[in-house]
């Protein structure tokens, strides 16, 4: 048998075995795609910058009244990719502690603080300069373009009415120790996302390997219900993942990890982030027979999981709708959206179970919606097929 023939064979079982040459095909399409959707179009992603203008206009006698703040507004809008799309989506706000909250809730990159002396400094009247002053979670991916945004902005104002020294400063400010974190810290929490997540695969690869030994027909004979066994199989893939978890902290907090907030507030989150993930997988086992289909099907969520978290890379904050004061956006079906959030609160917010009561709220509804589900189609694939 040469090469030849050999490849006709495999050629042959590659194409028997659609759905691995579907999902090896599709895939990569299907990202492409979903990222696509994501930046408009196949365009770019705009930032929200949060702006608090106290700017009051000052008249010049003779000459042109300066209105720094409405200028730097102006100016925001106007900073754009070569396609014309702005890379800052500009709201004025009246309220600094609110406008605070929504940059925890990443519902925004920056808030950009505008005193009320600034058009006062930029005129040339006596006094010292003004001092803008830029908010954001430094751990936010989607913060280092808001504030060069910014920045930009309040330069070219500056650089219009040009002073020697300069009449205006940019003062940053990090939201709770978020620009203490050394860069080890900033990526830590997303790897203990992964500790999580990869309770999906153990838990895909658990049922598959029951079905595929034919332990279901042999449980069929009791009177075992789809609720009762996936019960079980959840709490012991929940309690793996935690003690993965408990490991993988461990281990950071060795080498130098440093939580603002409690550590056990860290540990809830996974506990509530488990619970989805393992019905995920509960979800995924239901269209496998065997433990190798199983891990090739989990493999798709999984990357979906981890890429369209926002641990990753920067996701734009695609609002649905909004809802008790919270913007729903299109990836809050995804546990890892809101594990993220609430890991990055904990560690380097110094958030409590307080701060964090949103997060685990939705974390533990799609944890029972994911779960139903599994129950569902367990039922009415394997449990009912070994019947």
């Amino acid at each position: 048998m040469n090469a030849i023939t050999v490849f006709v064979h495999a050629f042959r079982l590659q194409l028997r075995d659609r759905l691995n040459l579907a999902l090896t095909l599709l895939t990569g399409t299907l990202f492409v795609f979903l990222y696509w959707m994501m930046t408009g179009g196949g365009g770019s992603t705009s930032v929200r910058v949060l702006v608090l203008d106290d700017d009051r206009p000052v008249a010049v006698a003779g000459g042109t009244p300066v209105a720094a703040g409405a200028a730097v507004r102006a100016g925001l809008g106007e900073i754009r990719y070569p396609n014309d799309q702005p890379l800052a989506v500009v709201e004025r706000v009246a309220d600094r502690a609110d406008a605070e909250a929504r940059l925890r809730n990443r519902e925004a990159a920056a808030l950009l603080v505008l005193p009320a002396g600034l058009s006062r400094a930029l005129s040339g009247e006596p006094g010292p300069p003004a001092e803008v002053t830029l908010v954001g979670d430094l751990t936010n991916p989607s913060y280092t373009l808001a504030a060069m945004v910014a920045q930009a902005a309040v330069a070219t104002i500056g650089d219009a009415y040009s002073g020697v020294p300069p009449r205006v400063a940019v003062a940053e400010r990090a939201l709770g120790d978020s620009g203490g974190r050394t860069e080890f810290e900033l990526y830590v929490p997303g790897l203990f996302l992964v500790a999580v997540l990869l309770m999906l695969f153990t838990a895909a690869l658990s049922l598959a390997r029951e079905v595929e030994a034919g332990t279901l027909r042999r449980l069929k004979l009791t009177r075992m219900t789809a609720f009762d066994y996936l019960a079980g199989v959840t709490a012991t893939q929940v309690l793996v993942g935690m003690a993965s978890l408990l490991v993988t902290m461990s281990a950071a907090a060795a080498m130098g990890f440093h939580s603002v907030g409690p550590w056990w507030a860290a540990m809830l989150v996974g506990l509530a982030a488990a619970i989805p993930v393992v019905g995920i997988g509960l979800v995924v086992a239901c269209f496998a027979r065997t433990a190798m289909r199983a891990y090739l099907l989990a493999s798709v969520p999984f990357m979906l999981l981890m890429f369209f978290s926002g641990s990753v890379f920067p996701m734009p904050k695609i609002e649905l709708f909004r809802a008790a004061g919270r913007v729903v956006g299109a990836f809050d079906f995804l546990p890892t959206t809101h594990a993220v959030a609430a890991f990055n609160r904990v560690m380097s917010l110094g958030g409590g179970p307080g701060d964090i009561a949103y997060e685990l709220l939705m974390l533990v509804a799609l944890g029972l919606i994911y779960f139903t589900a599994g129950v569902i189609l367990f039922r009415r694939t394997h449990l009912r097929a070994e019947g």
